[in-house]
Formats: C-alpha cells, structure tokens, sequence
C-alpha cells in the first residue's frame, strides 16, 4: 500500500470526496434530511476551515518552509508555532471543516458518511508517511511535538 503514499495531492483528496458526497447526494435524493439553517451552518463550518487552513498555510510562509505535501522530506523546519500548537495537522483538519460545511449543505447522511474515508485516507497515506519524514529530519524534537500536540485536534 506504500504505492499510494503521497501520490495523489491532498485538496484532490478533498475534491475528490467532495464530489462522491455530492453524487451520493444526487443518486438518493429520497434520503436528503430537511434541515432548516443548514445553508447558515454551512457557510460558517466553511468560514472556519477557511481559517483553519489559511492559519496552517500562514504558519509555513512564516517559517519559510516549504508546503508541498508530497514531499515532506524537502522541509527545512519543524513548524510548531500558530495553529500547529494546536493541531499537527491544521491544513488537513481545514479540508475536514470543509467538508463537513458541504455536507452540512447537501443535508445527507450519504455526504456525512463520506467524512470518515476522507479521515481514513489522509491519516494512512498522507500523515503517516509525512510523520516518518518528520522523524526522520529531526528527531527527537519531533517525538516531543507528536507527544504534546495531537494529529488533528
């Protein structure tokens, strides 16, 4: 299963998630929830990972590491200020929020149940592979961070 780490770009994961929720959503209309206010929970769930993802991307261009996820092995600092004393993962659990707003406007279980394939994928074929990486570039500096800050919150 190595074959399918850090191959496929993340926000394609997104995309790729969020267009299988909308499917989902438009092959079974009969299973859409009426959900008075989801537009307004919708557009503030998408303000926040907005945020989220916008806190993560400021942290790296402060650091002035650089932020292609496929190739974790080029970073030049471990970042763990900002957001990242929060969440090792803030750009990721930004993509979630997202896709939790989109599922939140859609108003289906379907788009709610493609949530966790979203989670699953990430963590084995984007994380677990960055993690190894960032052990391996530095150590025990970043055994202490995995130890005080958790993978997504």
């Amino acid at each position: 299963m190595r074959a399918l780490e850090h191959r496929i770009p993340p926000p394609l994961v997104g995309l790729a998630t969020a267009g299988l929720m909308w499917l989902l959503a438009r092959e079974f209309p009969q299973y859409r929830i009426p959900a008075p206010g989801a537009t307004k929970a919708a557009i503030l769930l998408a303000c926040i990972g907005a945020a989220i993802d916008l806190a993560g991307l400021a942290a790296f261009l402060k650091a002035r590491t650089p932020i292609n996820p496929l190739k974790p092995e080029k970073a030049t600092s471990l970042v763990r200020s900002g957001i990242y004393r929060h969440s090792r993962n803030p750009m990721y659990l930004g993509m979630l929020v997202l896709l939790l707003a989109w599922s939140a406007y859609l108003a289906h279980p379907a788009a709610f149940a493609a949530l966790p394939l979203f989670v699953l994928y990430i963590n084995r074929f984007q994380i677990a592979p960055e993690e190894r990486a960032m052990a391996k570039l530095f150590g025990a500096e970043f055994d202490d961070y995995r130890r005080r800050v958790r993978r997504w919150l």
